[in-house]
């Protein structure tokens, strides 16, 4: 299996995270990083932040003032990521994902946080490695079905309860 060194930042005090969380995004990006077949070593950053803060990162870099679930910093483009000079590892970007927001998408969905959370981090990913939808049609239909695809490589399907999450 190939090295992905997920590196993970809790700057929100809203919420105590569950245990298991940040395994669960480690095996979340595994998860996506094997689905598509990136075969070299790779790093990731992935910081959980409230409403307010997710909210400034809008406004800074989409010029949208308002707050979200979760943000994509891809540093690649076209399959071509920066390598950290100190493990080789292909620097694919940065994930943020509101704390709050996810919360609140959860209980709206009728799922767990775990579920959300997996969701957020897998849809990013994507994004990570050029995945868009903001077009919608075909090529959000594609990235909803690798969504699902990893999600159920997982063990998280829609509909699943806290179980699919025991470590």
């Amino acid at each position: 299996m190939v090295k992905t060194k997920v590196i993970i930042t809790d700057k929100q005090k809203n919420h105590k995270l569950p245990s298991g969380i940040r395994m669960l995004v480690r095996r979340a990006c595994n998860a996506v990083l094997v689905t598509e077949e990136f075969l070299e070593p790779a790093e990731v950053n992935v910081t959980f932040v409230d409403d307010e803060q997710i909210k400034e990162l809008n406004t800074t870099y989409r010029n949208i003032e308002k707050s979200t679930d979760v943000l994509s910093f891809p540093l690649g483009e076209n399959g071509l990521y920066d390598t950290n000079p100190e493990n080789g590892a292909k620097m694919l970007g940065d994930i943020v994902i509101s704390v709050d927001h996810a919360i609140k998408q959860a209980e709206l969905y009728g799922h767990t946080l775990q579920r959300e959370v997996a969701f957020l981090t897998v849809h990013s990913m994507l994004h990570l490695l050029g995945y868009d939808h903001i077009n919608g049609g075909l090529e959000q239909m594609k990235m909803r079905e690798k969504e699902e695809l990893v999600l159920a490589k997982l063990g998280v399907v829609r509909g699943e309860d806290e179980e699919a999450f025991e470590e």
